[in-house]
């Protein structure tokens, strides 16, 4: 398999000339670019100032011809030779200097105010003129973009560097904020927001095709789905023809303007129960050329979903994914009745150690563990009591060493186990759950279902999370109601071994 080292170095070779001069053929025309580097400001402003047109009048809204398609070639051209650190500048003159006209949406929002008494008629006239002056004007030249060849992908490609400028360390309280462009938060937030909006509609469900992906499927799409996977990444081509051979499924989204791309991709394992470890997942290759025997066939667990597309982010298309798949598999194995997924615990032994810290430093480390569980871990650590063990148990936790004694992985089993339930259980962000996968999965309506030690021991499983994994079970005649709880009373469904191990962390840790 090619690695995408080999790749990215093919691709910036081709593309290297983008940084000296940019040759761009328009129909009837020929223009030439200087560098950003070397046009600066000076070349943003000349290049926003042609392809953004004004706002149409409202009375001239539907009557305005298009601007012409080289307008938003010229604009993708440009945006793409400039280097990453000048893209955020030309993206805040964007959105500062072609936004929103604000003054007039005051005048037009005080018309609203001074007509409430006059006839329905005015009021609804007002509000409609209201309505269209809240358009950008940037708005135009994003759907004009969305029609020319390539125009959608790079649309998505333009909000993933929004979202990776806002987030930006070098940003103030994630913003974009730069002394060198005068940027406010504002204005950047609001194009963000445009540009979500914009492919919440483009990607809706109804406009995605579902895809079933095997070993004869292009190989251009099996390399992607490869290079996409990022929950457990494949090693070879052999880890790969595992996952979309026998007693596995391999589904993704694609969209018609986005060809050979995929947007989400869900990976599913057929079994005869409900699986407790990844390990007999992606490792097992015993059955790589057999032929599927349905009976062996009870259970779907959906074991990985990976987003593709960075500029994607918050628009919904998982959770229809795995609806979409359910029914598919219903389809094809009708006696089949339980689905569940069997999910990472991303975040969990960072908010651990960081929990370990906090009680070390108030002096409530004796309040984490039982007396007798101190004790055990003095004596696997070969510590002294106090601050010293929980030192002990911070930098045992940090290292996979205690995965292979099997002294210390019993000793710390029960205390993991019952932190872990709370960390998935009782921390919360806006009062639903804090770790983003609890979150998605109990957002489907899914139920807190089912904690699995050692299910994860690769290095990465148990950096992350102490190599535990977690079922979200989807019982199908709950999910629509434990959906719906969940999202308006910040309700989590759990099973009574979750709700257990969180009970025995509230004695043990004296809350």
């Amino acid at each position: 398999m090619t690695s995408l080292p080999v790749i990215w170095a093919f691709r910036s070779g081709v593309r290297c000339w983008r940084h000296r001069v940019l040759l761009k053929v328009s129909p009837g025309t020929l223009r030439w670019y200087s560098s950003p580097n070397r046009s600066g400001v000076s070349g943003m402003e000349e290049i926003l100032a042609r392809v953004v047109a004004p706002l149409p009048t409202y009375e001239t809204r539907d009557k305005t011809p298009p601007p012409p398609e080289s307008h938003s070639l010229d604009f993708m051209h440009f945006y793409k030779s400039l280097d990453k650190e000048d893209r955020p500048g030309l993206l805040a003159r964007l959105s500062r200097d072609f936004g929103v006209d604000h003054r007039g949406v005051s005048e037009l929002a005080a018309k609203l105010q001074d007509s409430q008494l006059r006839d329905l008629a005015t009021v609804l006239q007002v509000e409609d003129r209201l309505r269209y002056s809240l358009t950008p004007r940037y708005r135009q030249l994003l759907n004009h973009i969305s029609r020319v060849e390539g125009g959608v992908k790079f649309l998505v490609d333009l909000r993933a560097d929004v979202l990776e400028t806002l987030a930006s360390k070098s940003s103030e309280s994630a913003h974009i904020k730069s002394s060198v462009y005068g940027l406010g938060s504002s204005a950047e937030k609001d194009l963000n927001g445009t540009l979500k909006s914009l492919l919440s509609e483009w990607f809706s469900v109804g406009l995605l095709r579902l895809e079933r992906i095997t070993w004869l499927s292009p190989c251009e799409i099996l390399q992607k789905i490869s290079q996409y996977e990022a929950v457990h990444p494949m090693r070879n081509w052999t880890d790969l023809k595992r996952r979309v051979g026998p007693y596995r499924r391999c589904y993704a989204f694609t969209h018609a303007a986005m060809p050979g791309e995929p947007l989400v991709v869900l990976h599913v394992a057929l079994t005869e129960d409900i699986s407790d470890n990844i390990q007999s997942i992606v490792r097992e290759f015993a059955t790589l050329d057999s032929e599927e025997d349905v009976n062996k066939i009870n259970a779907a667990v959906f074991y990985s979903i990976s987003s593709t597309q960075a500029g994607l982010q918050g628009v919904e298309l998982g959770n229809y994914l795995i609806k979409r798949v359910v029914r598919e598999l219903q389809s094809e194995f009708p006696h089949m009745a339980q689905f569940s997924s069997l999910s990472p615990i991303p975040g969990f032994s960072s908010w651990l150690q960081g929990l370990l810290s906090q009680y070390r430093k108030e002096g409530r480390g004796s309040d984490l563990l039982s007396e007798q569980e101190w004790k055990e871990v003095e004596q696997a650590t070969d510590s002294s009591p106090g601050t010293q063990t929980v030192d002990a148990l911070r930098k045992l936790i940090g290292t996979s060493e205690w995965m292979r004694s099997e002294r210390l992985s019993s000793v710390l089993e029960p205390v993991l186990m019952r932190l872990c339930a709370w960390y998935l259980y009782g921390e919360k962000r806006r009062g639903y759950a804090l770790n983003p996968v609890a979150n998605f999965h109990l957002q489907n309506g899914a139920t807190m279902w089912r904690l699995n030690w050692r299910a994860d021991t690769s290095p990465r499983g148990v950096a992350n999370s102490c190599g535990i994994m977690v079922n979200y079970r989807y019982f199908l005649k709950e999910t629509p109601k434990n959906s719906s709880v969940y999202l308006q009373n910040k309700s989590i469904m759990a099973s009574d071994q979750v709700l257990g191990l969180v009970s025995q962390y509230q004695k043990n840790s004296k809350l």
